[in-house]
């Protein structure tokens, strides 16, 4: 699994009992620490090591340095819960459909870092989460699963964001749990859309 912050959802898939074999993160989060108090294996792979957050940051070595660590430990499928880097075609290409992401929208609406600010701008009655395979492309790549939430009157997006969390929080296993089944069968992630 891949995180960037307050492992969250890391701690929903301890909770549902699902095998997490390796939590990275791209910098130092909470959700390391959420990893290794369940006994999970944890890798920091920094991006201050490549360039950090400016415009200096070497995505693809970046991308080809966190796919290399992933595959010593014997990955196979991987999630990602919040975690903050796009990854570039070293990464995809060592995964190929076997990255899962989920967004704080209703995909394919509202993509990008500021969906739920996004979503409130755009005065729509219901946003959600999305559990899709990801692709080089930003929150793009076959859906397969979503979760409608309502807007209410007056919702902040610090308020809205925590509603779509306790959502994404139940779906996302469960989406997770039926990958590794399928998986497990010999299939493919995206075999799985339209079961949830």
């Amino acid at each position: 699994m891949l995180v960037s912050g307050s492992g969250t959802i890391l701690e929903a898939m301890v909770e549902a009992d699902l095998e997490v074999a390796l939590v990275a993160a791209d910098r130092p989060c909470r959700g390391l620490e959420v990893a290794a108090r369940s006994g999970i294996p944890t890798r920091l792979v920094d991006r201050a090591d490549f360039g950090g957050f400016g415009p200096g940051f070497d995505r693809a070595a970046y991308s080809a340095a966190l796919a290399a660590a992933l595959a010593e430990s014997g990955i196979d499928l991987v999630a990602m819960a919040g975690f903050g880097t796009v990854l570039a075609a070293p990464f995809h290409a060592a995964f190929p459909g076997r990255v899962l992401n989920t967004h704080p929208s209703l995909l394919p609406e509202f993509r990008g870092w500021h969906a739920v600010a996004a979503a409130l701008a755009a005065g729509v009655p219901e946003t959600g989460c999305t559990v899709h395979v990801a692709t080089e492309a930003l929150d793009d790549g076959p859906i397969l699963a979503r979760a409608r939430v309502p807007v209410e009157p007056g919702d902040t997006e610090a308020v809205l964001h925590e509603r779509i969390k306790a959502v994404e929080r139940v779906l996302y296993p469960r989406v997770v749990a039926r990958v590794m089944a399928a998986v497990a069968r010999g299939g493919a992630p995206a075999d799985v859309a339209g079961e949830i």
